[in-house]
């Protein structure tokens, strides 16, 4: 059953102000429409690598499934609807752990909605609709990469775009973690407004649509915590992609929204949740995300890739000395202390690759970079006898400094030092990595994701420097989804 249109309370504001962001915005950084090519070719690379991974719940949910205009899954022969592909490029990006991540108070990984917002573009474009174009999959991505990143901080807008607010400025502010609430909540709210402008959604239909999203179901962050960390949080981004799809296409179908989802007495989002408080957001959205998130070149969780990097920075230093270490002491940021501060047996991949203590004894025994196959059970890494002693010898805490300088959009770091203390009483300086590799402001940032993007395509495009150069100097507007897309499939298919 539909309901017809007709007067009613008004939308909430912050539904009104994230759709008319999505429908009115025009992005006019070239640095964002950069940075969205580079976002969309990285994405891509995190799927195809984690395709072995995933290999047991991608694809039809019916086998043989026939799907016309079906999206093309990549690095697959798999050809899906708009709902389980969402499901599945979405986990895909997102599964090991190698995409990129917006710091705040809650963390979040924008690419995700990536996996929302391609496979619709691409079965519209197979549809026919030439106006479904790589430059507006660019501008939906930045876009939701926005809405998803500003929900996740506090900042006063003045001038150009921030200013101090005080000082402890720039704090990040909505933390669905301390509710115990997921951030793929994120995902599936900046997935649904921007899919509503790609699917055709009237405005008023788009704020329904949003609304849809506060008075759905939300999930516990429990499997990204201890004692229960599980492989959810690799296929969470998906199922909140499919979810988006979902809840745009039954608005589209004509069911009607909640106008007052957030702030109705009892029952909305506002009072269950958040107690009675609003959500505290930037005005005007921008592209502020979009050309300032950590690109992940490592495969690690994002707040221990600087301590990956000081303990390979260590690891030549203390070589052959493993030994006779005492204590290696880490001084890190609040958030690390609340994600991957973990003792204790490690039960699995994702067990593992949240554990701060396994990533820097892996690297200092290993003396290379973590990659994802070191995470998982069957692993000479997992089962090395020199890495658990060496975890039981690691201890961690916060600096507040390291805390307020993650925090502030002036000095963005994601900071970890560590300190090695020998058994003979010998303590080595401490080595500290203020802003890791991938971040937005190093400059070897862009080059690593190029080669990153080259490595993990390699087995499946036909040339992925051809595929890499061409994208990042073509005309957006004349790329039409359907044939971009093509480029990952399978070298072997047809």
């Amino acid at each position: 059953m539909t309901s017809e249109a007709g007067p009613g309370p008004q939308y909430d504001q912050l539904i009104q102000d994230i759709a008319a962001y999505v429908y009115d915005y025009q992005i006019s950084s070239p640095k964002a429409w950069i940075d969205a090519r580079v976002a969309l070719l990285d994405s891509m690379a995190c799927a195809i690598e984690s395709v072995p991974a995933c290999s047991s719940f991608i694809g039809p949910i019916s086998e043989g499934t026939i799907v016309p205009n079906g999206f093309p899954l990549p690095g697959t022969s798999h050809v899906l609807d708009p709902h389980k592909a969402a499901f599945d490029l979405g986990s895909l990006i997102r599964y090991l752990d190698h995409s990129d991540a917006f710091p705040g108070k809650e963390w979040g990984h924008p690419s995700d909605n990536i996996g929302a917002i391609l496979p619709v573009a691409d079965w519209l474009s197979r549809k026919g609709d030439d106006k479904i174009t790589m430059e507006l999959v660019a501008e939906l991505a930045t876009k939701a990469y926005e809405i998803q990143g500003c929900l996740q901080v506090r900042r006063t807008v003045i001038g150009s775009w921030l200013a101090p607010a005080d000082n402890h400025a720039l704090q990040m502010k909505n933390a669905f973690n301390e509710i115990g609430i997921d951030h793929v909540i994120l995902v599936k709210l900046a997935s649904t407004a921007v899919l509503s402008k790609l699917v055709g959604l009237t405005r008023d239909q788009a704020n329904a649509a949003i609304s849809q999203v506060f008075a759905d179901g939300q999930p516990l962050r429990l499997y990204r915590q201890a004692p229960n960390t599980s492989p959810r949080k690799g296929w969470a981004a998906g199922d909140a992609c499919m979810r988006a799809v979902h809840l745009v296409f039954m608005t589209k179908s004509g069911q009607p929204g909640f106008p007052t989802a957030l702030t109705a007495k009892k029952w909305g989002f506002y009072e269950l949740f958040w107690g009675g408080k609003e959500f505290v957001l930037p005005v005007p959205f921008k592209t502020n995300v979009m050309e300032n998130h950590l690109t992940k070149l490592v495969t690690a969780e994002g707040h221990g890739i600087s301590a990956v990097e000081a303990a390979l920075q260590l690891a030549g230093q203390i070589d052959g000395r493993l030994d006779d270490i005492q204590s290696i002491h880490i001084r890190t940021q609040a958030a690390a202390m609340t994600i991957i501060d973990k003792t204790g047996p490690l039960h699995n991949a994702a067990d593992r690759d949240h554990c701060m203590r396994y990533m820097v004894a892996l690297t200092l025994v290993k003396k290379d970079w973590p990659e994802p196959k070191d995470y998982e059970n069957d692993s000479e890494w997992a089962v090395n006898p020199l890495i658990e002693e060496l975890r039981g010898k690691i201890t961690m805490a916060e600096d507040p400094q390291m805390t307020k300088d993650y925090h502030d959009v002036r000095v963005r770091n994601c900071a970890n030092g560590l300190t090695v203390t020998f058994k003979n009483g010998e303590k080595l300086a401490e080595t500290l990595v203020e802003k890791p590799i991938g971040h937005p402001w190093r400059t070897d940032t862009r080059e690593g994701t190029k080669t990153k993007f080259l490595k993990l395509t390699a087995g499946v495009v036909q040339d992925p420097v051809r595929v890499w150069d061409t994208f990042m100097a073509a005309e957006l507007a004349s790329v039409k989804v359907r044939d971009w897309v093509d480029q990952f499939v399978p070298k072997t298919s047809s």
